[in-house]
């Protein structure tokens, strides 16, 4: 068992692309148990393997007490309706802000045994899923999040003010 430091938001890692996964191998086997193992339980519900230092698009989520494996990853379609909630984030301690997403989408990704899978997702598992995708396309929910909450998100990450009130969210993404 390898529980792995979940990089933070100052980590460069956190802003790079992902690199698409030629070979499921031995390599990502390891990838996936060192991201089950990281994954806080409870309170965490995905985690992409860039916030272990792994620059390859692969993420975890659990989803009804079992976690899974995403290998590369890609939305197919999503609903033209979307919905602001509170998310926070692992790369993110202490701070939550509101994020829009789409409602629903269709996922396309392998398992480890490099069967394709098409899900349909909508609620709180398609935002999980639209998360870590961001996560796996460099990007992180301050750039999803309006100004007033990016800036009140900065400054608790930076140690000015502590984490408060509605703006934290029960679990991290």
């Amino acid at each position: 068992m390898a529980v792995l430091p979940i990089r933070t938001f100052a980590d460069p890692v956190l802003r790079e692309r992902c690199r698409e996964v030629e070979d499921i191998g031995s390599d990502i086997e390891q990838l996936v148990r060192d991201l089950s193992d990281s994954l806080p339980q409870p309170g965490g519900a995905g985690l992409s393997a860039n916030q272990i230092g792994v620059v390859k698009r692969v993420f975890v989520f659990e989803h009804d007490g079992e976690i899974k494996e995403c290998i590369n990853p890609r939305i197919l379609s999503s609903s033209e309706e979307t919905e602001e909630d509170l998310e926070g984030c692992l790369s993110l301690p202490g701070a939550a802000m509101p994020v829009p997403r789409h409602l629903s989408l269709e996922l396309e990704y392998s398992d480890l045994s490099g069967e394709v899978h098409r899900v349909q997702a909508e609620g709180w598992i398609a935002r999980v899923f639209q998360h870590e995708i961001d996560h796996l396309d460099g990007k992180l929910i301050l750039e999803r999040t309006d100004r007033e909450s990016r800036v009140e998100a900065l400054r608790i990450l930076e140690g000015e003010i502590p984490p408060h009130g509605t703006r934290q969210g029960p679990a991290r993404l």
